[in-house]
């Protein structure tokens, strides 16, 4: 689930895009290899920290969080079109890089209306395919949480699942019209993407409906656990755990039922999360894990983690080597953490190999300014 930023993370994204981008390009970018064609490194930004730059040669695509549908429209808020120029930017350093914009997010609504009728669905589709022209994007991402559901209030219909289908449809047609009329088809055609969950929140999707419209499916593979899920556990663990309870979510298991249901592999990119989530009040049995807990605590930024809580004031790491993903457990405290670090990142890379998958997205870019975990995936696949 892409959850809106915090105040604080608002804060330091604000603090961050305030330094102007073109001091360090001025003092030259140290630019790395650009990455593997056989693989995608993906990464959603809700803007950019210029000390991120060095590393801008890493990224095959940013996606711009966010657009929204507004009277069924696509559109960008034009406060927010400052941070999608500054992604936009990025492509004289990275002539490959590539800019999409998503649209959507958790809590957004909109799309069940916009896709209830013909006429709807086409009014979207072509707004949309619009709005990549017109800022000079190279696609479109649509983040729908999720069709047939309404967990984070808003509006769903029984007929989602048909509609979902023929609004991604409508955007693959109105895309390439309009691509056409750009110069861009072929292998520099407008391209089309969703963020999409696994399990049950695609039990109104048609996965096998939906996928010849689609580059490439950016499968949210995190907040498994969450404040609206009963036990804590891997929030974005690989494997199951000897723990885990009946079926629960897994990046693994997301993967082999969009196989099952007839995706390629190379079009499927698992999802990393820079960020943990914390439990309190949590039962002490097995060191916190997959135990029930009385409050949902906070998200953590990697860097934060780093400085204040893993192996410090309380805090100690253990892995779950069959899950392949780390937790923290305070005794004193009884409190859970659950993210991804180095070990776990370079598991998911060995895995995208092994399964030969299309490669790796994550959530989201400003919240690592180090950029530790995104070197850890670029080093994982190449």
């Amino acid at each position: 689930m892409m959850r809106p930023f915090s105040s604080r993370q608002s804060r330091q994204l604000i603090a961050s895009l305030l330094l102007p981008l073109s001091l360090l390009a001025a003092g030259g970018v140290a630019m790395a290899q650009t990455a593997s064609p056989s693989y995608r490194i993906v990464g959603y930004a809700g803007g950019w920290n210029p000390a991120q730059t060095k590393d801008v040669g890493k990224i095959d695509t940013l996606i711009f969080a966010f657009a929204h549908p507004k009277g069924g429209q696509v559109v960008i808020d034009d406060h927010d079109l400052a941070h999608l120029h500054d992604l936009l930017a990025l492509k004289k350093l990275n002539p490959r890089l590539k800019v999409d914009i998503s649209v959507g997010g958790w809590t957004v609504g909109g799309f069940s209306e916009a896709a209830s009728t013909e006429a709807g669905r086409q009014l979207f589709a072509d707004s949309a395919a619009q709005l990549v022209a017109a800022q000079h994007a190279d696609g479109l991402d649509v983040d729908w949480e999720y069709p047939g559901h309404h967990e984070s209030g808003i509006k769903s219909s029984p007929q989602d699942k048909t509609n979902y289908t023929l609004l991604l449809k409508a955007i693959r047609a109105s895309l390439d019209r309009v691509g056409a009329a750009n110069g861009r088809t072929g292998a520099n055609h407008y391209t089309l993407s969703v963020a999409i969950a696994d399990g049950p929140f695609v039990d109104h999707v048609d996965i096998a409906g939906i996928n010849p419209y689609l580059d490439w499916f950016n499968l949210m593979t995190y907040d498994f656990v969450n404040a609206d899920t009963p036990t804590t556990g891997h929030h974005t663990g690989l494997h199951p755990s000897k723990l885990i309870q009946g079926d629960g979510r897994t990046t693994d298991r997301a993967v082999q039922q969009f196989l099952a249901a007839g995706v390629a592999p190379g079009k499927l990119l698992i999802g990393a999360a820079l960020y943990g989530r914390e439990f309190a009040d949590v039962k002490p049995d097995h060191d916190g894990l997959y135990q029930t807990y009385g409050h949902y605590q906070d998200a953590h930024n990697w860097p934060e983690l780093k400085q204040d809580y893993i192996n410090k004031h309380g805090y100690v790491r253990y892995w779950d080597a069959d899950a392949q993903a780390p937790w923290l457990w305070n005794a004193q405290t009884r409190s859970f953490i659950s993210y991804d670090d180095p070990q776990s990142i370079a598991a998911k890379m060995a895995y995208i190999k092994a399964q030969h998958l299309g490669g790796i997205m994550y959530w989201e870019q400003t919240i690592d300014p180090s950029d530790e975990l995104l070197d850890d995936m670029w080093k994982g696949l190449h």
